[in-house]
């Protein structure tokens, strides 16, 4: 297929992240002909979701820092005199100081060989039971509040329907599987309008477990394909940026999603769950009725702080905490409104900059559900392969596993003419879009990247156990050193799709300050013990049992200035990578920057 492409397009988009895939349907849409190229596997770049074995697999490259494609070594030879080459980078760099470590039991008994279970199709994430969630609701633009009817799909869905925008939302505690169908061309996972009346075990799930909450690693391993592990561990907010452009677009038909269950705090050493909406503050057994008063006065006046400018005038040179404490708020609720709402530094957040997260917060709160947030079934790499999906409805052409040697610059004009791919084609375009990490260190020598600390753990149960099992939680544990910083976790149940029964995907994230396993493992260990034999034969442990652990270091291109890379041309765009944020709002700014930047160039 690589060697018929087309000689001519007008956008060529290099890497399927998040950013491009957005602007890429985006140019498709609007009757641009697009190109887009990725020299991985898979979809999504460094915002991809693997399988367990996808994972593994993803994780040897790395070890190993092979070379993804051969180089052809004729494609200098096409550079004319007029015109000079930029060469891309044929390594990914993005990914450091990766550790692995299991736990959990390894039972040789296990009929199950991990190296038979390293794919090369990293996207392939395929389930052999497919039954849908149960009282799942549709959520439609208009309508703030959970609709009760039920949400049935058009067997053959196209952006140009006339259905009213919606978007999927499952209740949390609906449990299902759906099988995921890939191609050449785009991996979305469809749908089946099945309900079932109770959960009918299967042969899996019924399978002898030699104890109770023993989960070996041969299991894991067996079951890796009900993990859908996200490389970057983000929410959506229910009235932010992305959600309205899933809904506008359209493209929200293509995924499917489920509300953040509970908010939780980490004080003195244990797990609480943090009232955020008013019913959950009047139904609180942790806060005093004073309290009470006083967090819904002080969450009422955020709602509303741009009209009362009086009020925090005089506050805006210091950081927020200090604000919360003339605010006559006991300790208790400060540390709430400021880990747990505002969800802001406690020494770099400015009152203004506190002010406008509370007041988004609770902006986000009840659209669909008793929190702000929203998970995408599957995991988040689903969002970049939707929006692939609507650039190819409309005549995009998609190729993976084909990188790009370099782009060829007119030395008089200084704006990019064209690329040469793998195969040594030229292929001549408008406008080119390139995700940071294809550029090579030459072109990057002068930026100065900032690093993210991630670690992806498996556990035995949830870090605040309560009646259900399936709960979706987000949790940020505070900063104690000077220099460090708050670390956000994201607990996700089996009902996401993300991981298999039984067990809970738990993601770690903070800005890195060290390796991610130094910034990150002093959390782990507050929150959960390490799984040993000893322990499974006694009572029930305190803390949740760790299986598994992944710890590694993502590079943050975000808020990178243009002039910060060397000789770029002016029809060369840089879209970046994901960033630290609990949200995907500058992968949406992105499209924005885009459309203005067309207009100059």
């Amino acid at each position: 297929m690589a060697d018929n492409l087309p000689s001519e397009f007008d956008v060529i988009v290099i890497g399927t992240g998040l950013p491009e895939s957005i602007i890429a349907a985006a140019c498709s849409r609007s009757g641009q002909r697009v190109l887009h190229v990725d020299s991985k596997s898979y979809y999504g770049g460094n915002w991809a979701s693997f399988s367990f074995s996808g994972l593994l697999s993803w994780l040897k490259e790395y070890q190993e820092n092979s070379d993804i494609v051969n180089e052809s070594p004729a494609w200098q030879e096409q550079i004319l005199e007029n015109e000079e080459a930029i060469a891309l980078s044929r390594k990914d760099k993005t990914i450091q100081h990766v550790e692995v470590f299991c736990y959990a039991s390894q039972d040789l008994h296990e009929d199950v060989e991990e190296a038979g279970a390293l794919q090369k199709n990293h996207a392939a994430v395929t389930s052999a039971n497919s039954t849908e969630a149960a009282d799942s609701a549709c959520l439609p633009t208009e309508d703030e509040s959970l609709s009760t009817a039920s949400c049935e799909r058009p067997a053959e869905q196209t952006p140009s329907s006339d259905a009213e925008s919606a978007l999927e939302v499952n209740d949390a505690e609906a449990t299902g599987e759906k099988e995921n169908h890939c191609d050449d061309k785009t991996c979305v996972p469809s749908t089946s309008e099945e309900e079932t009346g109770e959960n009918v075990p299967t042969v899996e799930d019924t399978a002898e477990q030699p104890k109770k909450n023993r989960i070996t690693y041969a299991q894991i391993i067996k079951e890796g394909r009900r993990f859908n592990i996200d490389l970057v561990s983000k929410l959506l907010y229910s009235r932010g940026l992305l959600i309205d452009l899933l809904i506008k677009s359209n493209v929200s038909r293509y995924a499917e999603f489920k509300n953040i269950t509970r908010i939780l705090a980490f004080r003195e050493g244990r797990v609480e769950q943090v009232p955020c909406s008013r019913a959950d503050v009047f139904n609180s057994k942790q806060l005093t009725m004073v309290e009470k008063r006083m967090l819904m006065k002080f969450l009422t006046f955020c709602m509303e702080y741009e009209e009362h400018p009086d009020e925090y005038k005089a506050y805006e040179e210091i950081t927020f905490s200090e604000y919360l404490k003339t605010q006559k708020l006991t300790p208790n609720l400060q540390y709430f409104v400021l880990h747990s709402i505002a969800m802001t530094s406690e020494t770099a957040s400015s009152t203004i900059d506190g002010l406008k997260a509370t007041k988004n917060f609770l902006h986000c709160l009840g659209r669909y559900g008793n929190t702000p947030f929203l998970f995408p079934l599957y995991g988040q790499g689903e969002l970049p392969q939707c929006f692939c999906r609507m650039c190819a409805v409309f005549g995009g052409i998609y190729c993976l596993r084909h990188s790009v040697q370099c782009l060829v610059v007119d030395k008089e004009s200084r704006k990019c003419k064209a690329i040469i791919d793998q195969f040594g084609q030229r292929i001549i375009s408008k406008h080119f879009l390139v995700e940071d990490s294809y550029f090579s260190e030459n072109t990057c020598s002068h930026v100065r990247y900032r690093q993210i600390s991630r670690a992806v753990l498996i556990t035995d149960r949830s870090v605040l156990k309560t009646d259900s099992d399936q709960q979706i939680s987000i949790l940020t544990v505070p900063a104690e050193e000077p220099g460090t910083f708050a670390v956000r976790v994201i607990e996700l149940c089996s009902s996401t799709m993300t991981c298999m029964k039984g067990t809970y995907l738990v993601h770690l994230t903070c800005t890195s300050s060290k390796t991610a396993r130094e910034d990150l493992e002093p959390v782990v260990q507050k929150l959960f013990t390490p799984y040993t034999e000893t322990e499974i034969e006694n009572e029930e442990v305190e803390k949740p049992r760790l299986l598994w652990a992944l710890y590694f270091n993502m590079r943050d291109s975000s808020d990178i200035s243009r002039s910060s890379y060397n000789d770029l041309p002016s029809n060369v765009y840089v879209c970046s990578g994901p960033d630290c944020s609990l949200g995907s709002d500058n992968a949406v700014k992105q499209m924005a920057l885009w459309a203005a930047w067309r207009w100059i160039t």
